[in-house]
Parts: structure tokens; C-alpha cells; sequence
């Protein structure tokens, strides 16, 4: 966070060991910074529990459609007021940033959660993440082929040592007759890498909360119409969900989805990308954790080496 300077002399400089007006302010801001990452850290790891329990009550296209739009639904009047006045008038929802949107949210959202959210009701959630974890390897890996970036001999190295995990999961998970849900994961993890990198590229609006507004809006709209052609959302029995289902899809749009990326774009900018970018690291951590916890799930030791 840059630090206003005292002007004109018109105030002393802090005295050593003391803390200006501006570097308090300075401090209080990368307090809340970090305060809104470590909400990242905890919304998006519990994300992965409450898609379990939430698989076990809905079919799992219909789950993460009606997520994300109701979220969109709840959030885009607010993110529409947000900012100053010149803001607004410089960042309207024009067609060019809606479909600028529908293309990042259909790879983020529909390729990307949606095939995690199928791949729950076969798979660990905590193995979920851990596969999901490989984003920033993927994203490496595109910056390579898209932009022929050349990467130095340590980063190669990492690329391939993450590359061995996935194999080690991957491998561990055929041995269950499940390594096409397990291959499912890895894709999806590659399409919201790509619709990461894709975003930085097109034309979102410039304010994340607006942006998360609309990518979900569409998203999720895709979402649904590709739950009601393959029959999910005739299925889904309303009636019939649990209280436990309602709080699961409860969690995911407010918590999960509506926090989630508010606290994300709020961070952006504020703290490096590097420490952000930790989020991916993190999420497993604590959904392995609620996992075990509250629903009883092993981590075998091939699937432990290969999150290592």
C-alpha cells in the first residue's frame, strides 16, 4: 500500500518507533487486507464440505446453477451502486463487458466449479481440492504456451514436481475406478486457469465485485440450462431437501460465493499477487480438515504424498 507524504512541512515527521496519521492508516489497511485474505482462506476451503452436502440433497448442475444465481441476483444491484459517481459512469454493464463476462464465467463457473461439484458425489472433498490446488501449475503452464514465456530451470523443475503429484493422485484414484471423475477435476482446475488468465485479457468491468456479479449471473445461467437438458432440473425434488441441503446451498451463496468474492476483490490490489495467489494452497488445507471433521474422510498416504 503506498503511504501519503506529509506535505509542505506542515506537519512534524513521526518521531522514531511512531506511527504518523498516514503509516496507522497504512497499517489499518493491510490489517483489513489480510483479515479479508484469511476470509478467502476459510469461505473458499469450506466451500468443498458444504458442495457435499449440498450433492447429497440436489443434483449437482441444478446445485450450482441456482448457486451462483442467486448469488448474481443478490449482489449486482449492490456492485452496480458501488464506487463514485464517475465510476459508475465509467464502468456500465455494456454488451461488450456482458459477454466478456459469460465467457470468463462459463470457464471459472461452469467448467471449473461445475465440474468440481460433479466430481463431489464421487470423490473426497478433501481430494477435490487438493486436485483443484494444480490452478497456478496450469496457469503457469499457460503462460508458457500463450505468451511463450521462458521459464528458468527452478521454475521448470516445480512445474514438473507438480506435475508428479497430480500423477500420484491421479494414479492413486484409478486404483478406485474413479480416475475419469479424478481426470474430470484436473480439467476443470485447467479451465479456471484459463478463464483467469483469459480475464486479465478481455474487456470486465473494473470493478471485481460487479465483475463476480455478472460472471455468476451468466454462469449460473448456463449452468441451468445445462441441468434442465440433461434432465437435473426435472429430478430435483424441492420438497424433499433436508434442512441440511438448504444450509449447504445457504453457505454457498452468501459465505461462499457472495463474501467469498468480495473479500477476494478487495484484496486484489492491496497485497501481492504472490500472497494471494496462496489462497490455492490453503483451501485444500482447510477442506481436508472439514473433511475428516465432519465427514469422516480418509486421506490415503499416496493421495498425502501427491498433495505434498
Amino acid at each position: 500500500m503506498e503511504r501519503s507524504e506529509v506535505s509542505g512541512g506542515s506537519r512534524p515527521p513521526a518521531a522514531a518507533g511512531e506511527a504518523g496519521p498516514s503509516q496507522a492508516a497504512g497499517g489499518r489497511a493491510d490489517l483489513a487486507a489480510w483479515a479479508a485474505l484469511l476470509a478467502v482462506y476459510v469461505l473458499w476451503g469450506s466451500t468443498y464440505l458444504a458442495i457435499k452436502v449440498g450433492d447429497r440433497a440436489l443434483p449437482p448442475l441444478v446445485l450450482a446453477g441456482t448457486r451462483y444465481v442467486v448469488a448474481g441476483v443478490i449482489l449486482y444491484p449492490v456492485a452496480l451502486r458501488s464506487g463514485g459517481a464517475a465510476v459508475r459512469r465509467g464502468d456500465r454493464p455494456t454488451g461488450r463487458r456482458w459477454a466478456a463476462s459469460a465467457a470468463v464465467g462459463v470457464l471459472l463457473l461452469v467448467c471449473g466449479n461445475g465440474g468440481v461439484t460433479l466430481a463431489e458425489r464421487s470423490l473426497p472433498s478433501g481430494l477435490v481440492a487438493v486436485l483443484v490446488a494444480t490452478v497456478p501449475l496450469w496457469m503457469a503452464v499457460l503462460a508458457m504456451v500463450l505468451t511463450k514465456h521462458r521459464v528458468r530451470l527452478p521454475a521448470a523443475l516445480g512445474l514438473l514436481v507438480g506435475l508428479g503429484g497430480v500423477a500420484v493422485l491421479t494414479g492413486g484414484v484409478a486404483s478406485s475406478g474413479h480416475l475419469g471423475i479424478a481426470v474430470l477435476v484436473v480439467v476443470a482446475a485447467a479451465c479456471w486457469a484459463r478463464g483467469s488468465v483469459l480475464g486479465s485479457r478481455l474487456p470486465l468491468p473494473r470493478r471485481p465485485v460487479l465483475a463476480a456479479a455478472m460472471e455468476m449471473l451468466c454462469g449460473g445461467a448456463v449452468l441451468l440450462v445445462a441441468a434442465a437438458a440433461s434432465g437435473e432440473l426435472s429430478a430435483a425434488r424441492w420438497g424433499a431437501v433436508p434442512a441440511s441441503g438448504w444450509l449447504a446451498l445457504a453457505f454457498l451463496v452468501l459465505p461462499g460465493s457472495i463474501l467469498g468474492f468480495t473479500a477476494y476483490g478487495f484484496v486484489l490490489g492491496r497485497l501481492p499477487m504472490t500472497t494471494v495467489s496462496t489462497y490455492a494452497y490453503v483451501n485444500p488445507v482447510v477442506a481436508i480438515l472439514l473433511g475428516v471433521l465432519a465427514l469422516g474422510e480418509h486421506l490415503s498416504t499416496s493421495e498425502a504424498i501427491g498433495a505434498l
